[in-house]
């Protein structure tokens, strides 16, 4: 397993997030398809980032069979799907998750949230 946590006093480390999570899987989970769960979890922190005013932490943990991404936040608030609006306002964000992850789970916390993104390992590959 890899956590990250949120840098304290910088607004957002996505760079560093994608870095963290592509060495744990190329180590970790060769099976996992590496360009989905970079997205996811720029996605994660991203809105981790902009509607929480709190830390986050990010959770990655492969196992035979399955990879979790985990991403814990000070906000109480789940996430919300938009519109998407072509004109460069957003809302593609959470669609991209809901889609790219096998499985998505919003629990609460009891200071804020956890959103869990969850792939099945294929018939391809091995961790």
């Amino acid at each position: 397993m890899v956590v990250l946590d949120s840098p304290q006093g910088a607004n957002e480390d996505s760079a560093s997030a994608r870095e963290t999570a592509a060495a744990y899987l190329t180590q970790h989970c060769a099976w996992a398809d590496l360009d989905a769960v970079l997205l996811v979890v720029s996605e994660l922190v991203t809105n981790a980032v902009r509607h929480t005013s709190g830390w986050w932490r990010l959770r990655l943990r492969a196992g035979h069979e399955r990879l979790v991404v985990e991403m814990d936040d000070s906000s109480p608030q789940p996430p919300v799907p938009r519109e998407p609006d072509f004109a460069g306002g957003g809302g593609f964000g959470w669609h991209m998750v809901q889609r790219l992850a096998g499985q998505v789970e919003v629990r609460p916390l009891p200071e804020g949230k956890r959103v869990r993104a969850t792939w099945l390992r294929s018939a391809v590959g091995q961790c």
